[in-house]
């Protein structure tokens, strides 16, 4: 490439000596050339501009700038957070998009949503905002005539994909769903039952696609008083596909049911807030998918993009827990997450899990997984860890055994009587086994949504095949609908209420316990709160701290459906905190999830261990990320230091 004229020059030594402060004109006439960047070769567009608002005149200057590093490596930073977005936002800026000789600029008010989204990132890594990012000097108003860099992510999903002539709009295609089909069915079955669905993402995947889940409820979005909420996970393992499947043929049948009129479903979405996530690990799927049904191997697709098991990527909360029940006094349910937790590899699709059990109240849910036909349930980890198979049963043994058989004894094939079947080692148990008796592992998500939360998780394995092929997906229908509907169902067994102060003011996080089952739930914020519990009579305590505990019996009929409502009213306690209830305060660690300990006991949480380490030293040392980038390149990218 030609040296540029001397003027050229000259206001290109301006502009750099003014970095990072020069701006970056609009609509600006152009020579287009084509875009051949590596980290931005998934940009929405094929044409870029020299020189760009950074003033880099060729590729190879924007390839050794510290900004272009930065976008390279910054999905390995933020621990896959905001990842593609933050990159693709980059890209528009480093490579901005050339049309028809013209230079066109990305939208403000995407810059900004990203920033508000993805700041505290930057902040848990000890690292400013990239002055590049500035969304008021190199973006532009959308009335300005601007774009959105983004728009790749959302291609595809969007539009509507018509239905063959002639099908009703309750026709449910039996097919494996590609990840742009399978939120194109959600959205448009959410559109369709708009005043009982809803779609919203929970985050997303290391590879930057979308968690997507379908609400169902009578008021979408918002959590009912003493509404149970129930959730469905799907392909948590990338290859085991028959779960994802039936989660989006069921996203389906309960809208078509409900517009229909079928009395069944309407009651169900009524009284219940479902919530359903098809796919846990869609970078996983991909790659199993790339190889198809019938060639897909027994693991390939399984892990998620960054090679980790998700089914092993939650803490391990069940051995802490079997070092606690030990102890008389020591609490051993909502057990807080523990610090060196954080020091491992956490993938964004865990931790989107978690932060949202955070948000919303579950009561009960069960992930959906193939290899197998049969349900387990907690705990999946051995109270004796050399042990590879030992039953190790929770306190609420015949509570998860009553859920389990919900889904089992309804399904034909797990009841099916011949030992030469799929699954037929578990017929004898009646298709439903202890996890950790079937088969010992740690970091489960079943384990840790008992310990956590107040969340009841059972796994479902739906078949021996886990990757069926097409024709095989209706009949798999056909064994799960029932089953699906009978297991959520069973949130509304056992008791709820409200618990509430003289004053009908509600009491969160008010303990709920049961006499001889040492597990407690916690209220909402609302002070309401779901109880699972077996037939029998029960002795059940409301207690919080500051207010005398009210004891009462409930006795739940074997034949009862609906959960009996059991309402605590709470006197305050005439002494002081010395004579407040023995074990309800605990300090614990911060869950680093960007909310407050699952406990809400009121304690300062302390921070991020990660972002604790890495803050610098009161000697102004730099963060650990420095010493990567001035290895890299002789330019010191001091703009992204804080301090």
């Amino acid at each position: 490439m030609p040296p540029p004229p001397p003027l050229l020059l000259l206001a290109a030594l301006v502009a750099a000596a003014a970095r990072p402060g020069c701006e970056f004109g609009g609509s600006l006439a152009a020579t287009c050339v084509d875009l051949q960047l590596r980290t931005c070769g998934d940009a929405a567009y094929n044409h870029t501009t020299f020189p760009t608002p950074l003033q880099h005149w060729s590729r190879e200057a924007v390839e050794a700038s510290s900004e272009y590093i930065l976008l390279s490596v910054l999905h390995q930073l933020l621990e896959g957070q905001c990842n593609p977005d933050l990159r693709l936002l980059g890209c528009a800026v480093l490579a901005p998009r050339c049309e028809g000789g013209r230079v066109r600029r990305p939208c403000r008010h995407i810059c900004e949503g990203l920033r508000e989204a993805c700041q505290p990132a930057f902040d848990a890594i000890d690292m400013a905002w990239p002055y590049f990012l500035d969304c008021h000097r190199y973006f532009k108003r959308e009335d300005e005539g601007c774009y959105d860099p983004l728009e790749k992510l959302r291609g595809g999903l969007e539009a509507d994909e018509a239905l063959p002539s002639g099908l009703p709009p309750t026709f449910i295609r039996f097919s494996h769903h590609s990840y742009a089909q399978m939120a194109r069915v959600l959205r448009r079955t959410a559109a369709r039952c708009a005043h009982v669905a809803r779609t919203y993402s929970i985050g997303r995947s290391f590879d930057g696609r979308d968690l997507l889940v379908i609400e169902f409820s009578s008021r979408p979005g918002q959590h009912e008083l003493m509404e149970p909420e129930v959730k469905l996970i799907g392909n948590i393992h990338g290859n085991e596909v028959a779960g994802r499947e039936m989660l989006i043929y069921l996203t389906q049948y309960l809208c078509s049911e409900y517009l229909l009129g079928n009395p069944r479903i309407q009651r169900l979405l009524n009284t219940t807030r479902i919530h359903l996530l098809p796919s846990m690990n869609p970078d996983g799927y991909e790659v199993a998918a790339a190889e198809g049904a019938g060639y897909n191997g027994w693991t390939s697709g399984r892990q998620n993009a960054q090679n980790l098991d998700l089914n092993r990527n939650f803490p391990d909360l069940t051995s802490e827990y079997y070092r606690l029940v030990g102890t008389r006094s020591a609490r051993s349910d909502h057990i807080p997450i523990p610090e060196h937790y954080w020091w491992g590899k956490v993938a964004p699709e865990t931790k989107a899990i978690m932060k949202w059990m955070q948000t919303i109240p579950f009561v009960l849910s069960a992930s959906l997984h193939g290899g197998d036909l049969v349900v387990s349930y907690p705990f999946d980890f051995s109270k004796h860890p050399q042990e590879e198979k030992m039953f190790s049963p929770t306190p609420d043994e015949k509570m998860f055994k009553l859920l389990s058989r919900a889904y089992a004894e309804v399904h034909p094939m797990m009841m099916d009587r011949s030992e030469n079947r799929c699954g037929g080692n578990f017929l004898k148990r009646g298709s439903i086994i202890n996890g950790a008796d079937w088969y010992s592992f740690t970091g489960g998500m079943s384990d840790f949504n008992y310990l956590h939360s107040n969340c009841f998780e059972i796994t479902v394995e739906l078949g021996c095949v886990k990757f069926p092929p097409e024709e095989a997906l209706y009949t798999l229908w056909q064994h799960n609908k029932e089953s699906l509907l009978n297991f959520v169902e069973t949130v509304h067994r056992g008791i709820k209420g409200v618990v509430m102060d003289k004053y009908g003011k509600p009491v969160k996080n008010a303990r709920i316990l049961v006499k001889g089952i040492r597990h407690d739930i916690t209220t909402a914020p609302d002070g309401d709160y779901w109880r699972l519990l077996p037939p029998g009579t029960h002795i059940v305590i409301a207690q919080a701290p500051g207010y005398a505990r009210v004891i009462k019996k409930v006795i739940i009929p074997s034949r009862m459906k609906r959960a009996g409502r059991v309402d605590f009213i709470l006197q305050p306690l005439r002494v002081g905190p010395k004579n407040f209830l023995p074990g309800l305060r605990r300090t614990g660690p911060h869950d680093s999830l960007g909310g407050a300990s699952p406990l809400g006991e009121g304690t300062e949480a302390n921070p991020d261990p990660l972002r604790a380490r890495r803050q610098p030293s009161a000697g102004g040392s730099k963060p650990w990320w420095w010493s990567y980038f001035t290895s890299l390149s002789s330019h010191r990218p001091r703009w992204l230091l804080k301090y």
